[in-house]
């Protein structure tokens, strides 16, 4: 695959990952049942894709147990991401997903035992005048909203730094599978609880949202993630890490341009944002600078 390829198939995911709010946004399930469906066919597809089925045949107990528990943040991320959008809306839980990169610094240094790098926490701590303002800008019944909105963003940090950690002890579509049944199977056990104390929520959707459930779980997850996986072998880590912070732009955009969202948000939220996004996409450039010295340092 030429470089050029990569480029716009890696844009393409993350495109159609801009989608994943609008779409928890406009499916009228709560957050639990939404993430389970969500599970729940991404995984089915998962199956299909599966054409050597000996593929599961040299993961370890031990591995399925590191999966699993990725599974379970996994899920836990994605309950608290759209329960942020159903308690603010999509471009207030898109910003507050962009400070992901801030908690990757903090928790990569602990769980895959690497340096601190001050560049990375400097940058991160950049994000919270941004933060402040926003909140400053927003009515007062949407600051739930922003807190679970952080809590799913260091939720992605944690399970997204553990996928580094144990990706090379299996073949991706395996840990996949045993990723996303095994958020299934988590929040199946959560459901019971929930409807005890929801009676009247919905487990089955509407025609509607059968559809919308169809467009995040085959397109929004599945193709997303065999696009961004074949295009991030022939890409550099710059470039690949450049390319997926624009997510929250191309989100931020899409909720403009469907849900309407700007009507509803102050100019000073939108300087906020765009002081968050400019910190975001500054990173991989920040970054790569700090690489230098450092490998100069070392020569």
């Amino acid at each position: 695959m030429s470089q050029t390829r990569a480029y716009l198939e890696l844009h393409l995911a993350v495109f159609l990952w801009g989608f994943t709010a609008i779409l928890g946004d406009l499916i009228q399930l709560s957050a639990l049942t939404l993430v389970w469906w969500r599970v729940l066919i991404t995984s089915i597809s998962v199956v299909f894709l599966l054409r050597n089925k000996l593929a599961f045949k040299n993961i370890t107990r031990r591995n399925i147990g590191q999966y699993a528990l990725v599974g379970v943040l996994t899920g836990l991320h994605w309950l608290t991401f759209y329960g942020a959008i159903k308690l603010s809306n999509a471009s207030i839980t898109l910003v507050c997903m962009a400070t992901c990169a801030f908690f990757t610094s903090l928790i990569e240094p602990l769980l895959l035992r690497k340096k601190w790098s001050l560049t990375e926490i400097l940058v991160g701590f950049l994000i919270v005048p941004g933060m402040v303002l926003i909140v400053q800008n927003v009515d007062v019944k949407m600051h739930l909203g922003i807190v679970v909105g952080l809590i799913s963003s260091l939720l992605a940090a944690v399970f997204s730094t553990l996928n580094k950690k144990w990706i090379d002890n299996a073949e991706p579509l395996p840990i996949t599978f045993i990723e996303m049944f095994s958020a299934w199977l988590f929040l199946s056990a959560v459901l019971p609880f929930f409807f005890h104390a929801e009676p009247n929520a919905a487990l089955l959707p509407s025609a509607k949202d059968l559809v919308l459930l169809l467009v995040l779980s085959l397109l929004c997850t599945t193709l997303t993630w065999v696009l961004a996986l074949r295009a991030m072998k022939h890409l550099t880590a710059f470039a690949s890490n450049l390319t997926v912070n624009l997510e929250p732009v191309y989100g931020i955009f899409l909720a403009w341009l469907i849900l309407g969202e700007q009507k509803e948000l102050s100019v000073g939220f939108y300087g906020g944002v765009a002081l968050i996004l400019a910190v975001v996409l500054c990173y991989p450039f920040l970054n790569k600078i700090a690489k230098k010295k450092q490998v100069k340092a070392s020569a």
